[in-house]
């Protein structure tokens, strides 16, 4: 999607980027539910309900209610930012430093033609190092700040990033507990760390998929089928714990007796188990539904 050069000091890395994710949305067209037609987006005058020709509409930026400010494309040119083909490190900073709220979306960058050892060093010493790279780069004519790292599989990877007045402060927040509301007992953090030890586990990122798409594909395929569709009651609130010590002991006891309190075994073949028979369950439904959406 994109093609450049990593530069830092005097060194320039040739590579191409490639976006790390492909979303997995099941998406919906809007339609006339009397006609079953798709409806046509129209873009109206919000006094006059006249429509409005693509190459009339301008930019324009609220001050009050009403009142626009109108920036032409060629203002908007003027101060937008160089376009350059260029990664530009400006700091090398430790991973741990870097709080995973300013992370946005992940790219991964790969050597273009004839750049695998420079590609290769830059790959090599950032690994050594344990360093990640924060740089600046120009992508669809918005500067973006970036972190660069070593990933799995000899790549780099390239994450777009907040900027720091992005983030909203936690002073912003409504119901923020004081420290006082915060205070627990010996008894209570001993009780919630076994808590959190019977749970631990390694991270095994296939165990976990995407169970509400998963069910919107089956319902689709169904419906494709000419099933009728029971609504099925929405389960009850579940009771109240009484108070926070009772909460951690039936915890504990669920984790210990998975059968008795309804809890996660921490065995980990039957979870990958488990989680083989989601994804090939899904992976059907899903080939089921796009063969019916196709027909």
């Amino acid at each position: 999607m994109w093609s450049g050069a990593i530069s830092f000091g005097l060194v320039n890395v040739p590579v191409k980027l490639y976006s790390a994710v492909s979303r997995k949305t099941v998406r919906f067209h809007q339609l006339n539910s009397d006609t079953g037609h798709r409806i046509s987006q129209k873009r109206v005058d919000s006094v006059t309900g006249d429509e409005v020709p693509y190459e009339n509409l301008v930019k324009g930026f609220e001050l009050t209610k009403d009142r626009y400010v109108v920036i032409t494309p060629e203002e908007l040119d003027s101060v937008s930012p160089e376009k350059t083909r260029a990664i530009d490190i400006e700091d090398f900073v430790d991973l741990e430093d870097i709080d995973p709220i300013f992370y946005d979306h992940p790219y991964y960058l790969v050597p273009d033609k004839g750049a695998g050892k420079a590609y290769g060093l830059l790959l090599e010493a950032m690994r050594e190092s344990g360093k990640v790279a924060i740089a600046r780069v120009v992508i669809r004519s918005k500067e973006q700040l970036v972190a660069i790292r070593p990933a799995a599989g000899d790549v780099l990877t390239m994450e777009t990033m907040i900027f720091h007045d992005e983030v909203v402060p936690t002073d912003d927040l409504d119901g923020v507990p004081d420290a006082k509301d915060l205070k627990t007992t010996d008894r209570e953090l001993k009780m919630a760390q076994q808590l959190i030890e019977s749970l631990t586990s390694d991270f095994e990122p296939s165990k976990y998929h995407d169970e509400y798409r998963e069910k919107v594909l089956e319902l689709v395929e169904r419906k494709a089928e000419g099933e009728e569709i029971a609504i099925q009651p929405q389960d009850e609130e579940p009771t109240k714990v009484p108070d926070l010590m009772a909460a951690l002991e039936a915890s504990l006891a669920a984790v210990k007796d998975p059968g008795a309190g309804g809890g996660k075994s921490n065995g980990k073949s039957s979870a990958a188990d488990d989680d083989t028979g989601s994804k090939s369950k899904a992976k059907k439904s899903t080939s089921r539904a796009k063969a019916g959406a196709k027909k």
